[in-house]
């Protein structure tokens, strides 16, 4: 058990459910979106995309992740968040730097950690695009560090979402060689600061296997010295049911969803899209948090603060 501040316990407890499991409606995406949907280049439409699907799926979710460029603050200023539910937001640039087998990351020009916990953020999203073995792993850790540093400081909770590559860009990673790579983060990276560790399923999504499933979902519960939560990665919905129903059972505390929710509204608009999140989406995001509060396992079972009547003097 480890002992936390109370800034980032309050936060952890602001984007979890009561009993301490995580549901992220995910909705930070950017480029992925304005090449899904060309009407979204347009930073308006791209904006009223996620307020709508903010405004629809929210309640059903513990925290929405959101981007500072287009989304976060229009989102409070629209009243699209309710009141319960928490708000992560992203500090990562769009994409990467560098060389494909060698990836740099980057902070958003203009944005910071402290500018997040200033504007209400309950946590700060940070990706890093990482392989164990490539010639930038040491440099991506010092950059997670030194965000962590920066979390640290300001008492904010960090998600740390750490994504694969191949080292060779001829060919995508293996499943096997994916659950080297994903466990293998999970060990090196969650002890840099991170509170929360949001990961990829350790298998190529074409492995069928449920009991490989559960064996490399057990091995970064093994790895991993934080809580951590399974992301989407733009499966197909009934797909990702089965993964996060795995993925519980042996010990992940959660989920972030977002293309496996909503991703047909992309080429909606109007009252078709609403219709859609209304019913269909909202629909696959209960079902998801309804899981979540049943299997996984709550952040308390990692994380405990204490407050002797003293603690404001040297905060």
């Amino acid at each position: 058990m480890t002992f936390l501040s109370i800034g980032k316990f309050r936060g952890l407890q602001q984007i979890s459910s009561k009993r301490g499991t995580f549901t992220c409606l995910a909705l930070d995406h950017r480029q992925n979106l304005r090449k899904a949907n060309p009407a979204f280049v347009n930073n308006a439409e791209l904006s009223r995309f996620k307020l709508d699907v903010t405004k629809a799926l929210a309640q059903r979710a513990t925290a929405v992740l959101l981007d500072p460029e287009v989304s976060a603050a229009q989102a409070i200023a629209e009243h699209a968040i309710p009141h319960d539910v928490g708000l992560v937001v992203a500090v990562e640039s769009t994409g990467y730097t560098g060389d494909a087998t060698a990836r740099h990351a980057q902070i958003i020009p203009g944005w910071n950690v402290e500018k997040a916990k200033r504007m209400g953020a309950n946590a700060i999203k940070l990706l890093v695009y990482y392989h164990p073995d490539s010639p930038t792993a040491k440099e991506i850790e010092a950059f997670t560090l030194n965000i962590a540093e920066e979390c640290r400081k300001h008492d904010l909770v960090l998600m740390l979402e750490p994504l694969s590559y191949s080292l060779d860009e001829n060919k995508k990673l293996s499943s096997e060689e994916k659950r080297y790579v994903v466990v293998e983060t999970a060990k090196r990276l969650t002890p840099l600061g991170a509170d929360i560790l949001k990961a990829e399923f350790p298998l190529d999504v074409t492995e069928s296997d449920q009991g490989l499933w559960h064996e490399a979902c057990a091995e970064i519960s093994s790895a991993s010295i934080t809580p951590w939560i399974l992301l989407s990665a733009a499966v197909d919905y009934e797909t990702f049911v089965q993964q996060v129903t795995v993925a519980c059972n042996a010990g992940a505390s959660g989920i972030a969803v977002g293309r496996a929710v909503w991703q047909e509204a992309v080429t909606m608009d109007g009252d078709e899209r609403m219709k859609f999140l209304k019913t269909t989406a909202k629909y696959r995001l209960s079902r998801l948090t309804s899981l979540c509060h049943a299997l996984a396992k709550p952040f308390t079972d990692f994380y405990t603060a204490e407050a002797p009547f003293d603690w404001y003097k040297t905060y």
